[in-house]
């Protein structure tokens, strides 16, 4: 079996050798194959589209634009790309480099005199490229709880950045942080003359003809065809409404389709060529798709992406290998929905996977979907995936069992509800102020209004939040009220278990 199944792959390498127009992967049934993939993922809605050698070979999509609902989606279904979006400001910044404008290592405070962060003198170091490479001494998505759902100016929330915690030496890690891409967005404004959407719809989305590519989900309302974001609820999923993200649109804030993606990648996989148009040059791309950020790779990785040897992130691009192959890549998360980009610049391939929730199928798809076009052996991708995903929610669902296993019956609180009421300010995040509205204790976080909550007593002097509108990065959460010397409420001190939006970054010190 073992011999004529190796037959099988010379007879093929010869065939190919021969000059012969075959193209693996063309008789394969991409439709079955990711219909199979959705409903095992229980994932209501997504589009998939594939490229190779310049030719689109697939861009549609299946399931539902909502739940429960008869409306499918399709190549030209609107879904939040997140931060596939990075990839547009750092190519925004090449063709400013090409234009001389801007260089990589100009400092940052050369165009925002305002900005700093933990350290005076790293302050007066960071260059665009660090800000592009996730390089600064700032943790994961540290900080983020500044523009969450947040009234902010993007401008306001980069004057912020300096009370975000220190995490590593400069240029010694490797920490995404989505504060530095805003504050990304900030530069290409002040070097151009143009908000980072403007300028990208410019060099970008309308010479492309991305006709469907928007920007703010402010404009969604008069279109149709846009796909409904979801929570995970077990094996179905809870509509979401779309939330905006406006403050961190240099971060994450496009919204675009397979159709319209697969141009994008393309001209990525042409090198920075669509057409008669040089979009940047061949330089400028392999600078963005070279590690400027390493990351160690575990034995598992190694071993499970075919002798991976390096991990790394270059300019809005993460960058490793896949058996042997430099493959270029990015997800985006957004409420409600997840992104993954992947290319395999040697071979033209490039792979664009949307959905309408919260569940982490577009990378396992896509090297499944890669193994079929390079005619490798298939693995148990989707197994391996599920299996991540059902191991993601069990450890939220365990940290949460962790605090309400932790809750003490029949305590009261040494503080009486007038005695918390008042305004509270953190000099990272803002001001939050608890208030009786209509004998309802609330907490609202003033430049965050879907943040809003009522509190409802835990055990001693923590609150449980039950926030008003529906959540998708966390759901349960205390708050716990903190009290002086003299007996005063003083502190706020938050615990909201999950991954991405770090509440207990926020030290909010009582003011009045």
């Amino acid at each position: 079996m073992i011999m004529l199944k190796g037959l099988k792959y010379l007879l093929l390498a010869l065939f190919l050798f021969t000059g012969s127009h075959y193209i693996i992967g063309q008789d394969v049934d991409w439709r079955k194959m990711i219909e199979e993939w959705r409903t095992a993922y229980h994932v209501p809605g997504m589009s998939v589209g594939i490229i190779k050698n310049g030719e689109v070979i697939f861009s549609d999509g299946f399931g539902s634009l909502e739940e429960g609902k008869n409306k499918q989606p399709d190549g030209q279904t609107l879904y939040a790309i997140a931060s596939n979006t990075k990839a547009f400001i750092t190519a925004s910044f090449a063709t400013l480099v090409d234009e001389g404008k801007v260089s990589w290592d100009d400092p940052v405070r050369m165009y925002l005199p305002y900005f700093e962060l933990y350290d005076p003198c790293v302050s007066e170091m960071v260059t665009i490229r660090d800000l592009l490479c996730h390089r600064v001494g700032l943790g994961t998505f540290s900080g983020d709880a500044i523009w969450y759902r947040s009234a902010y100016s993007a401008e306001e929330v980069v004057q912020r950045a300096a009370e975000i915690p220190q995490a590593f030496q400069f240029r010694n890690g490797y920490g995404y942080s989505n504060v530095m891409f805003i504050t990304a967005g900030e530069v290409l404004r002040k070097v151009s003359g143009l908000s980072w959407d403007q300028y990208v719809k410019e060099k970008f989305i309308t010479p492309l003809h991305m006709d469907r590519t928007v920007t703010s989900t402010t404009v969604l309302d008069g279109m149709k065809n846009v796909a409904t974001p979801h929570n995970p609820n077990g094996s179905k999923n809870d509509p979401l409404p779309w939330v905006e993200w406006n403050c961190s649109g240099a971060a994450g804030g496009i919204i675009s389709c397979t159709d319209d993606m697969l141009k994008w990648i393309g001209m990525q996989l042409n090198h920075g060529i669509n057409g008669t148009d040089t979009f940047f040059t061949r330089a400028d791309q392999q600078l963005m798709w070279t590690p400027q950020t390493s990351y160690q790779v575990s034995d598992r990785a190694r071993e499970l992406y075919g002798g991976r040897n390096f991990n790394g992130y270059g300019l809005g691009w993460g960058t490793t290998e896949y058996n042997g192959r430099q493959l270029v890549s990015h997800t985006g998360g957004y409420d409600g929905m997840y992104s993954a980009v992947m290319l395999l610049p040697t071979e033209k391939i490039g792979v664009v996977i949307l959905t309408n929730t919260q569940r982490s199928i577009g990378v396992m798809l896509g090297y499944e979907i890669m193994d079929k076009l390079l005619g490798l052996p298939q693995k148990d991708w989707k197994e391996r995936g599920i299996k991540q995903d059902n191991d993601h929610f069990a450890d939220r669902a365990n940290r949460i069992k962790q605090r309400t296993d932790a809750h003490i019956l029949g305590t009261t609180p040494s503080m009486s509800s007038d005695v918390i009421q008042g305004l509270y300010r953190c000099p990272m995040y803002g001001d939050i102020s608890i208030e009786n509205d209509k004998g309802q204790l609330m907490i609202n976080f003033v430049h965050a209004a879907g943040l809003k909550a009522k509190l409802t007593h835990w055990h001693n002097d923590t609150y449980q939040l039950e926030w008003l509108e529906p959540q998708s990065w966390f759901s349960f959460g205390t708050v716990q009220i903190l009290k002086d010397n003299n007996n005063q409420p003083s502190e706020l001190r938050f615990d909201v278990p999950n991954d991405d939006i770090f509440f207990e970054e926020i030290h909010a010190v009582r003011v009045k």
